[in-house]
């Protein structure tokens, strides 16, 4: 089955897409949007009944890890690299607007 695209329809999905095409371009869309929906009509010729919906087509699985609880956050060994602290702070130089 045979899909006609008109010069209607490429200049709606250009607007709606805001974009501006020359006529070199439209042309070459219509080509384009022509075969995509072509190829769409023999997709669905194919004979599906047998095969299982699937949202993925290699198996997923979660891959996470077991929450730990530790003490503390270390932050005495962050604020031991620090250059300066102050009150449990890093002291970083003021910037100004």
């Amino acid at each position: 089955m045979a899909n006609i695209v008109t010069d209607e329809t490429i200049e709606n999905v250009a607007l709606l897409a805001e974009l501006e095409l020359s006529p070199e371009e439209k042309e070459q869309a219509k080509k384009d949007m022509a075969n995509m929906l072509d190829y769409i009509d023999t997709l669905n010729e194919l004979d599906t009944s047998d095969v299982e919906p699937m949202s993925h087509v290699f198996p997923v699985s979660n891959v996470l890890r077991e929450d730990v609880v530790t003490n503390g956050d270390g932050s005495e060994d962050t604020l031991a690299n620090a250059p300066e602290e102050k009150d449990g702070a890093i002291v970083v130089p003021e910037t100004f607007h």
